[in-house]
């Protein structure tokens, strides 16, 4: 797959009850010891997180591309539109979001910058 889907992002207005509920329901290891509470999802499959948000309910998808400004440019090109420029994470990923035809939230990961280990 030239760009695969690497994470993913669940967010809620009740961050600590929906780590609990995927907890529960698919045993998941969810690790949110950090300063943003940003629960951290281990284990098989691709790499997730699952998060407080004050906006709302939403579930996002991360792909993996080699050009974060390149890929937003060829988004708005067939009708998306950005809504997060490129960013560093803070001890994490160049990531960017847009927003597909349909309003969807699409994250984009710059390849080669997710921390290891």
């Amino acid at each position: 797959m030239a760009a695969p889907v690497v994470h993913f992002e669940i967010h809620g207005k009740d961050g600590k009850q929906l780590q609990d509920f995927y907890t529960k329901l698919f045993s998941w290891k969810v690790d949110a010891n950090n300063p943003m509470e940003y629960g951290m999802v281990e284990g098989g499959g691709i790499g997730g997180g699952i998060t407080k948000d004050d906006d709302g309910s939403m579930v996002t998808v991360y792909v993996e591309v080699p050009d974060l400004q390149a890929s937003l440019q060829k988004a708005e090109s067939l009708g998306g539109k950005t809504t997060q420029p490129p960013d560093q994470v803070p001890g994490g990923p160049m990531i960017a979001q847009f927003k597909d035809p349909a309003g969807n939230t699409i994250g984009l990961i710059k390849s080669g910058s997710m921390p290891t280990g």
